[in-house]
């Protein structure tokens, strides 16, 4: 391998792209990153690190731009890590996406399986239904926003594109708050303050959530930053505070105090009505969640007379929608409060074929297992990390006749789709879908039969 030292230039063309959109070169047979470089282009690159297992690089110049460039339009692309794709068109992005699916199947999965599409969206922008904002400050004014890529140096996105209007009328509230009456942000020595603000609105409902996320000890001026918040959002309808005294990078803490209005908000999916606990996963990007909702049906292929089992069912939203044209359906999920709000929402919308566990993917189905369920379709939509290792060999040893895989990450899907081929299934159908348009993410959903 070739010595790459800091600072040298080099003249380079992009030849493709990491998983998370960076562009990739080569110098005399060894890889190197480059943020923000696009496929075809020649460019001159700056070394910035090299080690024994990777080097990175940043541009000096583009030489022979992409007809597929386009310029940031947001002013904390480069320092924020978030929306990564922002320099390129729309179209490049989804090519990227359906790529980074189909390399991680064949690469890692061992399976060659072109996806049979990537459904778009129809916004970019304002999308995200769920924010959580670092409160901050920069010099003597009060900030939201977001860490820096592998860092903890907060960056100010006040007028973030990808999130709601909500979210940023609320954000911009507290801001003004936090400055009004010297509201002090989260203090890592005392453990007080304010440490963090959650929003979500339900784009069907129109109702909007505020979580304060504090250290220990009462907030000062709690009163005058709720005002502050209804006055700019009157859309709404719960306000909590969330104490979180762990130093280390917990999001949310287990206690919760309604500060106004209800514990929770309302939204609609897929003609179905849901109640959402703040701590309650529900995908971020209702409108795409809808298209692969409706394309995991369609891979189910359900009957009346068929039983199904969904595992990480969340608040149930996929468990209700099986419902509908399933016989039975169980859902198991091991956050509380969630299934809490998937037995209210199975209610809510009359849904009486269903059942909810509160356990691990893992523990409910081997329990189920145990007492001979045997389910016809299996649905999994696990974190980001995929499945528990013992989980693959448990349902294969339910004998469904399908499974249906949501992902949110090719790399984790394509390993579990390894593991299930050794285990008698085959991967039959795939298709990517942007969730998280402008951002490096993407979400997959993948048919499984019995070979």
């Amino acid at each position: 391998m070739p010595e790459l030292k800091k600072n040298e230039i080099f003249d380079v063309t992009c030849e493709g792209y990491t998983s998370e959109g960076m562009g990739v070169a080569r110098i005399d047979g060894r890889a190197v990153f480059v943020r923000g470089l696009l496929f075809g282009e020649r460019a001159e690159i700056r070394i910035l690190k090299a080690t024994k297992t990777a080097v990175y690089a940043k541009v000096e110049a583009i030489i022979t731009p992409s007809e597929c460039r386009q310029a940031p339009d947001c002013p904390a692309f480069w320092q924020c890590g978030g929306c990564m794709l922002r320099h390129m068109s729309y179209g490049e992005e989804l090519r990227l996406k359906k790529k980074r699916v189909e390399d991680a199947v064949r690469r890692i999965g061992g399976i060659d399986l072109p996806a049979e599409e990537i459904i778009g969206a129809d916004s970019t922008e304002g999308y995200r239904n769920k924010t959580i904002y670092t409160v901050g400050r920069i010099g003597d004014k009060a900030v939201t926003g977001f860490y820096r890529e592998r860092s903890h140096d907060l960056v100010a996105a006040p007028d973030c594109a990808i999130e709601s209007d909500y979210s940023r009328r609320a954000a911009a509230a507290v801001r003004r708050a936090m400055d009004g009456f010297f509201i002090p942000e989260y203090d890592p020595e005392t453990g007080r303050g304010l440490r963090r603000l959650m929003c979500r609105f339900g784009f069907s409902s129109g109702e909007g959530q505020v979580v304060f996320v504090t250290g220990k000890g009462k907030l000062p001026h709690e009163k005058e930053l709720l005002e502050a918040v209804l006055k700019a959002c009157p859309e709404t309808v719960s306000v909590l505070k969330n104490v979180n005294s762990d130093p280390g990078d917990t999001v949310l803490g287990r206690d919760y105090e309604v500060l106004y209005g209800r514990e929770s908000i309302r939204d609609e999916l897929c003609g179905l009505s849901f109640d959402l606990a703040p701590d309650a996963f529900y995908q971020v990007n209702r409108a795409q969640a809808e298209k692969l909702y409706l394309r995991a049906l369609e891979y189910a292929g359900l009957s009346e007379n068929e039983t199904a089992l969904d595992l990480y069912c969340g608040t149930g939203t996929i468990t209700l929608c099986l419902a509908r044209r399933a016989g039975r359906v169980i859902g198991a999920e091991i956050v509380e409060s969630a299934v809490k709000n998937a037995r209210l929402n199975a209610e809510r919308n009359g849904i009486r074929n269903v059942e909810f566990i509160c356990a691990d993917a893992g523990k409910a189905a081997s329990e189920l297992a145990a007492h001979g369920f045997r389910p016809d379709i299996v649905v999994v939509d696990p974190p980001r990390k995929g499945l528990l290792p013992e989980v693959p060999g448990i349902i294969a040893g339910m004998e469904p006749k399908r499974i249906v895989y949501v992902s949110c990450d090719p790399g984790t899907l394509a390993r579990d789709l390894k593991i299930f081929s050794e285990l008698g299934y085959r991967a039959e159908k795939l298709t990517a879908v942007d969730m998280f348009p402008r951002t490096s993410h993407v979400e997959t959903v993948c048919l499984l039969t019995h070979s």
